[in-house]
């Protein structure tokens, strides 16, 4: 005997709604109310419907492609001086192709401003982002300063944006950042694993300050967690002091590190230009893994999952929350990864560095 099959068309007559509100209550859409759904549930349970698996797969697949094919848009916002820094930053770009990637696979477009344009100001992009109906996007650019242009207020109480790589002030947005202090944990752990006894940190102070001297501290920390490492002071250079290069010279011969950890390559021509062979003399650590310079051992800051991660941010911000400064900024902290590379030592000497202490850094990192 054939045992008839109710289809949606019956349900609806039974229930007295239409076929597509039957459709959509059983697949729990939240477009129909839950006492409905749960009485046309019930309906089509006592009429002894059932789903065809093969046509709710195809039915959702079909979905799928008509959400990823419907364009919204979100705004990139460019928020360094030089209007190109997106495109040839060493770093910046990175972040962009990750922003871009992530927008691009949840169906949005991005579109790309840039905030020290003269002719632009909080009531124009405003006019603009409605326009083209962006409710938000991601700020990209900040590298050494943490304050956002006054004129744009308007845009930050208005619309959904999340930054990359810093934390703001004033105002105090949403940030999505590479984990600086246990990046450089991990570094000092890989140079101690090596056999390393005294690592020491080079490094620009603006932009250790910009990012709340977490390399510093991350650099600190693990000093201490080793209490067999010599603790030796880091170098700070300033970006404009022509004796920067004196400056390390002076205190590379007083301080003696084993391995040296930065992220500017031109702390690299200072070693070379005092004759010290990489990694046979001292080791070379990249706090900033490029791969530009693919040879080099360091951490891989992932700045392209940054991106991602901050498209997501913006996103759920949009869809979830109030316009505007949070009460309660979030943060997301990506973490870095060891690359291997030539400007470290290869394999550590033996040592009676005490495994407790190995063990107890793990921990912390």
């Amino acid at each position: 005997m054939v045992v008839h099959q109710p289809t949606l068309k019956d349900i609806a007559l039974e229930a007295g709604v239409s076929k597509n509100t039957v459709s959509l209550a059983l697949r729990h859409n939240s477009r129909i109310s839950r006492a409905t759904r749960e009485r046309i549930e019930k309906i089509a349970n006592d009429m002894g419907y059932r789903k065809n698996s093969t046509v709710s797969h195809l039915m959702a697949e079909l979905s799928k492609s008509q959400r990823s094919s419907i364009k919204s848009c979100l705004a990139i916002l460019n928020a360094n001086p030089n209007p190109v820094a997106l495109l040839k930053h060493p770093t910046l770009p990175t972040y962009v192709k990750g922003c871009v990637t992530r927008a691009n696979e949840l169906g949005y477009n991005v579109d790309h401003f840039w905030l020290h344009d003269k002719d632009l100001n909080g009531q124009k992009l405003s006019r603009i982002l409605r326009a083209r109906n962006i409710q938000g996007g991601v700020i990209v650019g900040l590298t050494r300063t943490r304050f956002l242009p006054e004129k744009f207020s308007e845009i930050w109480d208005n619309f959904q944006f999340v930054v990359t790589g810093v934390r703001t002030i004033n105002p105090t947005l949403p940030f999505a950042s590479t984990d600086h202090h246990n990046l450089a944990i991990e570094a000092i752990r890989k140079a101690a694993e090596l056999g390393y006894k005294r690592p020491a940190m080079v490094l620009d102070r603006e932009i250790d300050n910009v990012v709340d001297g977490r390399f510093s501290a991350g650099v600190r920390t693990a000093q201490l967690m080793f209490p067999e490492l010599k603790a030796i002071k880091p170098f700070f250079f300033e970006k404009r002091d022509l004796d920067n290069k004196a400056g390390f010279k002076r205190w590379f011969e007083k301080s003696q590190p084993d391995v040296v950890l930065t992220l500017f390559n031109v702390v690299r021509h200072w070693m070379e230009d005092l004759s010290l062979k990489i990694p046979e003399d001292v080791g070379l650590i990249q706090l900033e893994w490029r791969e530009d310079h693919p040879e080099c051992a360091g951490m891989n800051q992932h700045n392209d999952v940054v991106g991602s991660v901050a498209v997501e941010m913006a996103i759920n911000r949009i869809y979830y929350q109030k316009p505007g400064v949070p009460q309660f900024p979030l943060a997301t902290l990506v973490g870095g990864t060891w690359v291997e590379g030539a400007t470290v030592r290869q394999v550590a000497p033996r040592t009676e560095m005490h495994l407790d202490a190995l063990r107890d850094l793990r921990l912390v990192a």
